[in-house]
């Protein structure tokens, strides 16, 4: 999911994914669009630039169904920071109706604009752990987007040319070996660099990728969230990771510096797709924009996993983006509606159909069995494939303090990968400004 300011998970785990694949759930009964019967405006302020056509598309369905109600749809995303722009929004008094949180912090900042789903149809079909993020006080606050993973996306027609047999890549050492045949043979195969690494967007570096030795710390999101300070005792390992990804960068003016001016566009849409770097780190979101460029390359991408020196082996992240919420201080017809709309999405035959096809999300509820409603797209199925083997960690990064992830971790490595700072200092400063937002 991209650049928002929190991402959250549980743990995707073999047991939850393996009732997917089996088919034994019975799901429910499709829900019946059921608005309240005087005409009603539903706002809707959501960060997924990736769904926003399709977000868009399901409205205007559901509002051909249900006469009496509007829905406007305003998306906040790519180089915005989607939390930043939600605070201004109520500060402004233009409330959404519907709007996103992340997790536990989420929950706690948010506590008094949130209204309870406990009693919606759809909580008896989310998989175990997926809503443990967002129970606060008896209540459930959230309802999951969907799941995704993610970890070093690559290019199998520049692999198989290098030689380099993708399915033996399990540790660190493995992905250094193929990095250094990839950038030896940059020239044959028409590389510009073998990674491009997005400096400049906080979040792929302060959560993401920071997640990969805080998961090795922290069991669940909920730990994370209680934990008054960090050891981060898996810091060396993760240096080896980003120093790797650094030295094979690709540095728009050939200095390391120049690597924080890449955003995520670049790399996604015009390094990645267009042939120029065999491997970025991103998730399955990122399908739609690379299918938009080249639609032949598309069908043929992979995930690597993301290895740690001396951590498990063969490993992505996998878990629940992002939750939607709704405005608890809003009138009951608003309210009403915008619960209808949210389980007529994720419950109805058709709003199924539309999850699996036009938002292409792996879904967070039962009830998507059918082999109809699996996910089509290559990063997709990749993603099931860790779950179902068991290959994954958690997101853990949603229980970091506030603005955390991307405000001090993720500006630390700004300042190191420029030079600025030594990874000791990055270190120091990432254990005292965790144990200092504890104490606010």
């Amino acid at each position: 999911m991209k650049n928002t300011k929190k991402l959250i998970s549980v743990a995707c785990t073999i047991a939850v994914m393996a009732s997917v694949l089996s088919g034994c759930s019975k799901g429910t009964k499709p829900a019946a669009p059921e608005a309240a019967a005087k005409n009603v405006v539903v706002d809707i302020f959501q960060f997924k630039v990736e769904a926003k056509d399709a977000l868009e598309k399901a409205t205007k369905e559901y509002m051909a169904l249900n006469k009496n109600v509007k829905i406007n749809v305003q998306t906040v995303g790519g180089g915005e920071d989607y939390g930043a722009a939600l605070k201004s929004k109520f500060a402004s008094g233009q409330e959404p109706t519907i709007y996103n949180i992340g997790g536990p912090q989420d929950a706690l900042d948010w506590k008094a604009k949130l209204q309870d789903f406990s009693k919606e149809p759809w909580v008896s079909q989310a998989y175990p752990g997926t809503l443990d993020a967002v129970k606060m006080d008896g209540k459930l606050v959230g309802m999951p987007f969907n799941q995704e993973g993610y970890g070093l996306i690559y290019n199998k027609e520049i692999f198989t040319k290098a030689g380099i047999d993708a399915s033996k890549i399990k540790t660190y050492a493995d992905l250094e070996a193929a990095s250094k045949t990839l950038d030896s043979k940059k020239k044959d195969l028409k590389l510009d660099a073998v990674f491009a690494l997005p400096g400049k967007e906080t979040w792929v570096t302060g959560l993401h990728l920071s997640n990969i030795a805080f998961a090795n710390e922290f069991p669940t999101v909920l730990d994370a969230f209680n934990a008054k300070t960090t050891t981060f005792k898996q810091n060396q390992p993760l240096k080896k990771l980003l120093d790797l990804q650094i030295k094979y960068a690709y540095k728009p003016d050939g200095s390391n510096k120049s690597i924080n001016s890449l955003d995520y566009s670049t790399q996604v849409e015009k390094m990645f797709s267009m042939g120029k770097v065999a491997i970025i780190q991103q998730g399955n979101w990122a399908f739609g924009s690379i299918d938009g460029i080249d639609p032949e390359l598309s069908k043929n991408i992979g995930i690597l996993p993301t290895p740690l020196d001396g951590v498990k082996e063969g490993c992505i992240p996998v878990g629940v983006p992002m939750y939607w919420a709704i405005n608890s201080s809003k009138d009951d017809a608003a309210k009403k509606a915008s619960a209808d709309f949210l389980n007529w999405l994720y419950t109805s035959d058709r709003g199924k159909e539309m999850i699996i096809k036009d938002f292409k999300f792996i879904p967070a509820l039962k009830g998507f069995e059918g082999a109809n409603l699996q996910p089509q797209d290559a990063l997709g199925k990749e993603v099931l494939k860790y779950v179902t083997e068991g290959k994954t960690m958690p997101w853990v990064f949603m229980g970091y303090p506030t603005g955390w992830g991307m405000e001090k971790f993720g500006t630390d490595v700004q300042k190191y990968t420029a030079g600025t700072i030594t990874w000791d200092k990055l270190v120091e400063n990432v254990k005292k400004s965790w144990a200092d937002s504890r104490k606010k």
